[in-house]
Order: C-alpha cells, then structure tokens, then sequence
C-alpha cells in the first residue's frame, strides 16, 4: 500500500466564508452552513468553499439537474452527443423546461452534424428526457429510472428508408400526395 504524502494528512487551512451567502436571493438558502462535515470512509472531510468570495448565487435565471441524474445513471445512459444536447436544453430551458433553438442553431453551438443532432434528440426523446413538437422543446422531469435505448445507428440508405421516423413520415407524404392529390 502507497504512503499517503503528509500535505494529503494536513487539514486544509481555515477559509473564511463569505457572509452570509444567497441570504438576499432566497430566504432557504441563507440558512444552509457554509461549512458541512462529510463521512468518507470512516475519515471526516470538512468541506470548506475554496473561493469564499466567488461562491454562486441564484440572481435571476438559472438551470438545475437533479442530484439523481447522476447517481441513478441517467448521465451514463447517454451518449457523448446525447449529453452534450440534454446539458444544452437545461441551460436555455425556462422554469418549465421549454425553449425554442433552431436545428441549424443547435448543430452550429453545439458543433455537430445535423445528422448526430437528429440521433440524439429522437434517443432523448425515446428515453422520456425531452419532448419535442417540431418547434419546441420541453426538459422533462425525470423519470423513475433510466430506459436504455433500442436505437442503434442508421447506417445505410435501406436502414434509413425503413427505421428513419422523418424519411417514413416523408415516403408516406410523398405517396399518398402522388394517389390523392
């Protein structure tokens, strides 16, 4: 077993937190401690903020993610793009979870295919994570546990043609627009 280098066995020197913080935003928030004592394997961790005077407050819009996000693994359901996109819709998401981007938008800021935008929004989408209508998107709260995705890549053009929703939806226009119209 490795010997632990004595600045590990130090405690971290005193920082003083600052005043009070978030009590002005938030009547909750003044009253959490600045300081919390953490159990970690039978060793007490004080965690102390590290930049007392850049400690974040709520001041007008702000995204959240549940804590169990990660822990019920949700985060390692995804895919890098998946994330990428979820983390995104958070950011810009209103307090109901809604906000409008563009594909062309969204594929510019993210800096993805429109093609690997597609795929991580219809798995988003199959994995009960986001709504969308064609226009807008909804955040949704999370469900009870992470589903895993029966999606896997469209490859070729037959692949495309036979398990691609838009081509489907467009092959079913163009057909019945040619008989009946």
């Amino acid at each position: 077993m490795k010997k632990q280098p004595d600045d590990l066995k130090r405690p971290l020197s005193s920082i003083t937190p600052a005043a009070e913080p978030n009590s002005h935003v938030h009547s909750n928030c003044g009253s959490q401690p600045a300081i919390r004592k953490i159990q970690t394997r039978g060793q007490r961790i004080e965690k102390k903020p590290l930049v007392p005077h850049r400690i974040r407050k709520i001041t007008a819009s702000f995204a959240f993610i549940e804590h169990r996000f990660l822990r019920q693994g949700f985060w390692s359901s995804l895919s890098h793009h998946e994330l990428l996109l979820y983390l995104f819709l958070v950011i810009v998401a209103d307090r109901n979870g809604l906000s409008y981007y563009g594909y062309d938008k969204l594929c510019s800021l993210l800096q993805i295919t429109v093609d690997e935008y597609i795929l991580a929004r219809d798995l988003l989408i199959e994995k009960d994570l986001i709504a969308f209508d064609g226009n807008l998107f909804q955040v949704l709260s999370l469900p009870q546990k992470p589903r895993s995705s029966s999606t896997t890549a469209l490859k070729t053009a037959k692949d495309m043609q036979t398990h691609d929703p838009a081509t489907i939806a467009q092959l079913i226009t163009n057909c019945f627009g040619k008989k009946h119209g």
